[in-house]
Formats: C-alpha cells, sequence, structure tokens
C-alpha cells in the first residue's frame, strides 16, 4: 500500500477537491439555519436544530449508565432504546438485537440515491468504561454541560460521536437529503471489552444488514491534535494493530513453602513475565506509519521518505517532537503483563500459576510475535491466546481517505490531516470479517492545550460543545459526499 509521497500533497489535495464534488449529491435548497463551511461556496444540510441535538443526545446518552465492567456485566439496552426511537423519528427503521438479555445492538440503513454504489458502514459503540465518581470533579453520568463542555463518562469515548451521528441523520430527515451510498447505522455493544455481544455478534449471526457494505467509519479520528508546531494536525485512523491476549500457565510441583523447590510455578511464571515485560520488539514500519510520519514531516515544512536506504527513524521522530506520539506505540508490536495469580496460602507452593498479557500485533506482525512468546515463555510455562483479532489496513491513497481529508480541510482549512494507525483496537475489526474496511473518523476541532487522548477512560473527560458542532458539519459532509 503506497503512502502519499512527499510533495504530492498539493496535488492529492486538488484530487480530491475535484473528487469530492464529482460525487457529491445535487444540492438541495439549504433549510432554515443550514451553515456554510468556513471558506467554502456549498451549503451542507445541517440546521440549529442539528447543533443543539448532538449537545443534547451526547448528555442524554451519558446519563444512561452503560459502563462495561467485562465478563458480560453491562446493560446497553436502555441506551440502544434511545437510540432507536430518535432513528424511528426521522423516518428510518432500526432493528434492536440482542445475544444476551440487556446487550442492545441498534442497526438502521439509509437508502442511498445511487443503487449502484456500494455502501458504506458509519458505526459507534454504547458502552463505555467504568468510572470512580469520587475522582471526578462532576458526577460522571451527570451529562452537565457547564462552560461551554458536555462532561460524563462517554463524552469521548464514544457516545459525542454517537450522537452527532443520530443529529446528522435526523437533519437529513428534516431537509430531504439523501446520501449517495446506502448508509448502515450500527450501535454496538460491548465494544469495551469482547465485542461477542456487539459487533462480533453482528458480523457472525447477521451479516445480511450489512449486504454491499465496503467501507466503514467509526472511532477514533480526526480530531484536532495541537502540537505546537506547525499547523494543527487531524490524525485520520487507517490502521489498527491487532489484538493479542495472552494466558500464561505455569505447572510445577506442590509443596510447604519452607522446603527448596527447583519446579516452584511461581518462579517459572515470574521468570517468563519479567522476560516479557523487558523485551524490546524490533522496529518494523508499516504503510500506514511510513505514510503518517512523512506527513507529519510535511506539516512541519519539512520532506522525508521512510524507505530511503539512509532514513533515521530516530532522528526524524526526535526532529517531529511531540507529533511523533502519534506513532511512538505502533512502530512494533508489544507485550505487557497485567495480571497475576497464584496460590492460596503463604506457606504452600501452589502446582499452577497464571498470568495474562495484553498483547499487540502490527500487520503483518503475527508470526514475529508468536515466535518471541515461544522463546520468552521458554518450555516451562504454555501461553496461548485469551482474545484474538487481526490487525488492520486500510488505504491512504485511494479516494475514500481523500474524501475524509477534504471534509475536514475544508471546515478547518488551517488543518493538517494525517493517517495514522492506532495501537488499540475498536469494532472494525469485527466488521472487517464481512470485507469490510474501516477508517477511524469521529471529528472534533478542540482547542490548544485540550489534550484529548488523555481523556479516553480517563477521569474528568469532557467535549467542548463548539467541538460537536464542528463534528456535525463535517460528518454531514463526507457522508454526503462518500
Amino acid at each position: 500500500m503506497p503512502a502519499i509521497a512527499p510533495g504530492t500533497r498539493a496535488q492529492a489535495q486538488a484530487q480530491a477537491k475535484a473528487q469530492a464534488q464529482a460525487a457529491a449529491p445535487a444540492q438541495v435548497p439549504a433549510p432554515s439555519g443550514a451553515g456554510t463551511a468556513p471558506g467554502g461556496t456549498g451549503t451542507d444540510a445541517v440546521d440549529r436544530t442539528a447543533l443543539d441535538e448532538a449537545v443534547a443526545f451526547t448528555s442524554d446518552l451519558i446519563r444512561i449508565d452503560t459502563a462495561n465492567r467485562g465478563g458480560g456485566d453491562c446493560r446497553e439496552r436502555p441506551a440502544a432504546e434511545y437510540v432507536a426511537e430518535r432513528l424511528a423519528a426521522a423516518g428510518l427503521e432500526p432493528v434492536l438485537l440482542e445475544r444476551t438479555p440487556g446487550r442492545g445492538n441498534v442497526v438502521a440503513r439509509i437508502a442511498g440515491t445511487d443503487p449502484t454504489a456500494a455502501a458504506l458502514l458509519v458505526h459507534g459503540h454504547l458502552d463505555v468504561v467504568p468510572a470512580d465518581a469520587s475522582e471526578w470533579s462532576v458526577d460522571p453520568f451527570s451529562g452537565e454541560v457547564r462552560d461551554g463542555v458536555v462532561w460524563g463518562r462517554g463524552a469521548v469515548d464514544m457516545k459525542n460521536t454517537d450522537a452527532m451521528v443520530l443529529a446528522v441523520v435526523r437533519a437529513w430527515a428534516r431537509a430531504g437529503v439523501r446520501p449517495r451510498r446506502d448508509i448502515v447505522l450500527a450501535f454496538t455493544a460491548d465494544e469495551e471489552d469482547s465485542a461477542v455481544d456487539g459487533s462480533g455478534f453482528l458480523a457472525d449471526h447477521h451479516p445480511h444488514l450489512f449486504e454491499g457494505c465496503t467501507e466503514g467509519i467509526g472511532e477514533s479520528g480526526a480530531f484536532t491534535v495541537h502540537t505546537g508546531a506547525g499547523r494543527p494536525l487531524y490524525p485520520i485512523a487507517a490502521g489498527e494493530r491487532g489484538t493479542a491476549w495472552l494466558k500464561l500457565t505455569a505447572h510445577g510441583a506442590t509443596g510447604h513453602g519452607s522446603k527448596p523447590n527447583r519446579a516452584n510455578a511461581v518462579s517459572r511464571l515470574a521468570a517468563a513475565v519479567a522476560r516479557i515485560g523487558e523485551y524490546r520488539w524490533p522496529v518494523r514500519l508499516t504503510a500506514t506509519v511510513a505514510a503518517c510520519i512523512t506527513e507529519l514531516a510535511l506539516a512541519q515544512g519539512r520532506t522525508v521518505d521512510p524507505h530511503a536506504p539512509d532514513f533515521d527513524l530516530d532522528a526524524v521522530l526526535a526532529e517531529l517532537g511531540p507529533a511523533a506520539d502519534l506513532v511512538a506505540a505502533t512502530l512494533s508490536n508489544s507485550a505487557n503483563p497485567t495480571m497475576l495469580s497464584a496460590g492460596y496460602k503463604v506457606n504452600v507452593v501452589p502446582g499452577q500459576a497464571t498470568a495474562f498479557v495484553d498483547g499487540r500485533t502490527l500487520p503483518g506482525g503475527e508470526a514475529e510475535f508468536a515466535a518471541a512468546l515461544d522463546a520468552l515463555t521458554g518450555p516451562d510455562v504454555r501461553w496461548e491466546f485469551h482474545h484474538r483479532e487481526v490487525a488492520l489496513e486500510a488505504p491512504v491513497d485511494g479516494r475514500t481517505y481523500a474524501v475524509l481529508r477534504e471534509s475536514v480541510e475544508r471546515f478547518d482549512p488551517d488543518g493538517h490531516v494525517v493517517p495514522f494507525c492506532m495501537a488499540g483496537g475498536t469494532d472494525a475489526k469485527q466488521f472487517s470479517r464481512l470485507g469490510i474496511t474501516g477508517y477511524g473518523f469521529s471529528p472534533l476541532k478542540l482547542p490548544p492545550g485540550f489534550d484529548y487522548w488523555s481523556l479516553f477512560h480517563g477521569v474528568d473527560e469532557r467535549v467542548p460543545v463548539d467541538a460537536l458542532h464542528f463534528g456535525v458539519r463535517v460528518l454531514d459532509h463526507a457522508l454526503r459526499t462518500l
């Protein structure tokens, strides 16, 4: 998959603009209150109601506690019913599906104007990670709107995007707008755990609902990253490392804790875990990461070629400064020990000890990962996959990425869009089973000093109202153009 070559960005931008204009549906008269893109000439389908609804829906969804504690301890159905009611009010026919009672998913299809065009999937999850109220400045499930900011668990990950999608779809219904392609909307359960009750269930048991979908838009990307050097960045996810959660098991001889034991399961396991934690994985530049480095340098007015024989990665990363954080976690495979369990009494040597490791693999890095784990665990520790999902890469030199980039830069001409690979994963992994290529696209324009990255699963999660308004406009334009 070729990256955008240095020096060709102007041509690529011109091509994206031409493609977007050629593919855009015929303009309809702007509804009352419809906006115009800054610096642009075309109208969008967004009215004042849509902007207000994006904020109200974000707040309402936050107030519905869908904390996913793992192991099936979550109930998304109330949020799914909330979404389904608003889709139905927009004239759609949402379907609510559950693998497990209370774990609600919602799917609906919007008919496009071109029956020959492939369908587009737009997906977002309804569950959130837990929040300890004692650590927060506000009730994490209050959805409070204060000083132009919406507060609460899910304001970033990702009830804000769910709300923006709902607002756009309802704006289309009011304005009589239809997208070019069929759009399938999926609001899922269980993304914050295994996705077995969410996108995995939908992909495996209801694939007909996604018939014709070739591409998907979901979390996470297209939000402002301020690095203090050059223009503000908007990273669009065009890749994800694979998930390789591992269970390690060591067996040994049981016995009294006062006696020597050369077959101690705890010692064997601890040694393997230490080796895994200390291992330094080889650097591997994937196509997405190489393209990201190229664009990050270009945003600072420099040209680099990651494929050149004399390319010095360490030197380039140092010159990129804070912007290098966009690639730092995706330069290699990784494996982090996270859980240990053994024994029941201090003076008894147990016969078994277990550990869990959060492993992540680059696209094409699975064989290297397995070989390394075989060597690191050694003969006395057995490892197996506790949960496994594929790594993903999407083209950054085609029409879809070009349209997404053009849509962001249309509303923020000073912004510089870059592709990036996510260190973790999303529901795009499960939907890839259906042949759907995924991009992370949850647009938000954020002010300098707003550390969006730290708010994912963090304390005092929040999103500015103005950022939601920006996201609604960008999503409207992108989804109608794609």
